[in-house]
C-alpha cells in the first residue's frame, strides 16, 4: 500500500514539473512576442518620425528661401 502512494506522489510529481515546464515555456513565448512586438512598434514610430520630419522639411525650407531671398531684396533696396 505504501508502494502505491510514493508512486502515486511520484507520477503527481512529474506532473507538476511537465505542468511548470509547459507553463515556463509559455512565458518565455510570451516574453519574446512581446519583445518584438516593442520592436516592430519602435520601427513604426521611428518611420512616422522620418516622413513626418521629410515632410516638413520642404515646407520650411520653402519658406527660409522666400525669408532669404526677401532679406537680399531689402538690402539691395537699402544699399
Amino acid at each position: 500500500m505504501e508502494n502505491n502512494k510514493e508512486l502515486r506522489d511520484i507520477e503527481i510529481a512529474k506532473l507538476a514539473f511537465i505542468g511548470a515546464s509547459i507553463a515556463a515555456i509559455g512565458d518565455g513565448i510570451g516574453a519574446l512576442a512581446a519583445g518584438l512586438a516593442l520592436d516592430a512598434l519602435r520601427q513604426d514610430h521611428q518611420i512616422q518620425n522620418d516622413n513626418r520630419n521629410a515632410s516638413f522639411a520642404g515646407p520650411t525650407q520653402v519658406q527660409l528661401d522666400y525669408y532669404i531671398k526677401e532679406l537680399i531684396r531689402i538690402r539691395n533696396i537699402v544699399g
